[in-house]
């Protein structure tokens, strides 16, 4: 199967469990890999076709800046959910990563696989 993937897409959000953090926006940066069958764009050269990876990436951002967070758990898990519903991809690998969360560590964050028949 092909894949098509978004690399550090970059949401400034409200994420965390203290309450310091529920007072300022912080970045997330995601990761997305994406189950596709490229053939057919590729064949007609036509964005109908093709997974569009500017509307992926605008509906991850608009869903995360939508509402408050805590976990970056819950976060990876509504991107999944949304990506399989809305964009009919069949399978997913969703990074999220929280830089500067924890001292003398780059980025903490999870990764969660899911499938179509998750959601």
């Amino acid at each position: 199967m092909d894949k098509v993937f978004i690399e550090e897409l970059c949401v400034y959000t409200t994420i965390g469990v203290y309450d310091w953090e529920k007072q300022i926006k912080q970045k997330l940066v995601l990761d997305l890999i994406m189950d596709w069958d490229n053939s057919l764009a590729a064949a007609d050269d036509d964005l109908r076709y093709a997974l569009n990876y500017a509307a992926v990436s605008e509906a991850v951002t608009s869903l995360i800046q939508a509402q408050p967070y805590e976990l970056i758990e819950t976060v990876a898990e509504h991107v999944a959910q949304l990506l399989l519903r809305e964009f009919a991809i069949t399978h997913l690998t969703v990074k999220v990563r929280k830089p500067g969360a924890v001292a003398n560590a780059l980025s903490v964050g999870v990764s969660i696989e899911r499938t179509r028949s998750d959601v």
